[in-house]
């Protein structure tokens, strides 16, 4: 089991028998603290931060389980909806759509983890004890970080497709090569807690949820939080924003060639007939809104662990870090539905498969036509 000196209770701590007795005495209900209603073997895995702090009200529990019931069910639709048309439709089964239905399925795992997010709502506590908090740590790391590389492939494969057209393009085996690198790079700091070899996960805030531990205090867990920081945050977010820096400077020197061959040519514009140009960089956008939610949703989360590990945990309230995992949880719901939207394609299969879900309106003539550039031009990488 892992220990740390630090998780002994101090003196305003006390062991559960000795705090309860000692409370009943002053008549201060033992119900009233967090982590009351938590079995005392379980205890030990709960830093004495946690413990200090008076339970949330029954109704705090209820409506951020409501909350979550809500993410998971538009978040598991949307997702599902996208694996399930990239999976059954042939003519979507190309190498950069591989990279959203890989992106979706990491999204799913994060909506898995909710359904026990809302039972140990209902409990007010571990329903499943450490096991269950361990695997909801576990789905929890690889989704977050299988997420986060994942954008960073992305932004790899638009980048290639609009600067290198020709002979650039990713195949199917160089997409799925990437695809199984995004599992592998969550795979160390998933691995390493999940079997307490370096760190663990422990509860945090309501003690509803379990991440991995940045609260122990100690040289290793420091390390350990700056580690994961940089592999799972930093890493990403350098190659996302290289990628697209690299995009946004191919797109500028692109349009001023045209406006100097137009000017060459004495004509108005060159770039009206550049449709299949137009459509990546089309396609470009909606990756960058993608990866704008991500650093939205993840940003807090990144930030609580660094407070919690080197800052004023002052600022640590149950509540407070609370909202970060709302805020990743529902960037992986909404995720689906970017994707959905923006991607003719991929919305009117969606429409074909479930005609119902009235969201998804007829296609415009020129989303069909960009919808068709950007189909064909996949269909060319592929055979090239």
């Amino acid at each position: 089991m892992y220990t740390n000196g630090s998780l002994a209770p101090g003196a305003h701590l006390l062991p559960p028998g000795v705090m309860n007795a000692q409370m009943d005495m002053m008549g201060v209900e033992v119900e009233e603290f967090l982590g009351s209603k938590i079995d005392d073997d379980y205890m030990d895995y709960v830093h004495p931060h946690w413990r200090q702090f008076r339970a949330p009200q029954a109704y705090q529990h209820f409506l951020l389980g409501l909350v979550y019931a809500v993410i998971l069910f538009m978040g598991m639709l949307g997702n599902m909806l996208v694996i399930v048309t990239f999976f059954t439709t042939k003519s979507l089964r190309t190498p950069s759509n591989s990279f959203v239905a890989n992106l979706a399925i990491f999204d799913t795992l994060m909506m898995s983890k909710l359904p026990v997010f809302v039972m140990n709502s209902v409990v007010e506590g571990q329903l499943f004890g450490k096991i269950g908090c361990d695997l909801y740590g576990l789905v929890g790391s690889y989704s977050g970080m299988g997420a986060a590389v994942t954008n960073a492939a992305i932004a790899f494969d638009r980048y290639r497709t609009i600067a290198f057209p020709l002979d650039g393009r990713l195949g199917m085996k160089a997409a799925m090569g990437l695809i199984a690198f995004t599992w592998l790079w969550a795979t160390p700091f998933s691995i390493l807690p999940f079997f307490e070899i370096w760190s663990r996960f422990a509860p945090e805030g309501y003690l509803t949820t379990c991440s991995f531990d940045y609260m122990t205090e100690g040289k290793s867990t420091q390390l350990f939080t700056m580690t994961i920081f940089s592999w799972a945050y930093v890493f990403p977010l350098l190659m996302i924003a290289l990628f697209y820096s690299k995009i946004l400077s191919h797109v500028r020197a692109h349009e001023k060639m045209l406006k100097e061959q137009a000017k060459r040519m004495n004509v108005k514009s060159l770039s009206q007939g550049d449709n299949e140009k137009s459509a990546e960089i089309r396609i470009a956008k909606v990756a960058i809104s993608i990866v704008f939610l991500f650093i939205c949703g993840w940003t807090p989360y990144a930030l609580v662990a660094i407070i919690g590990c080197f800052g004023d945990r002052t600022l640590m309230t149950p509540t407070f870090s609370m909202f970060p995992a709302v805020a990743c949880k529902t960037v992986a719901c909404i995720d689906p539905w970017i994707y959905a939207i923006n991607h003719p394609r991929f919305r009117a299969e969606i429409q074909k498969k479930v005609p119902w879900l009235c969201i998804f309106g007829k296609e415009s003539s020129s989303s069909d036509n960009k919808s068709t550039v950007s189909d064909a031009s996949e269909a060319k990488s592929e055979t090239a």
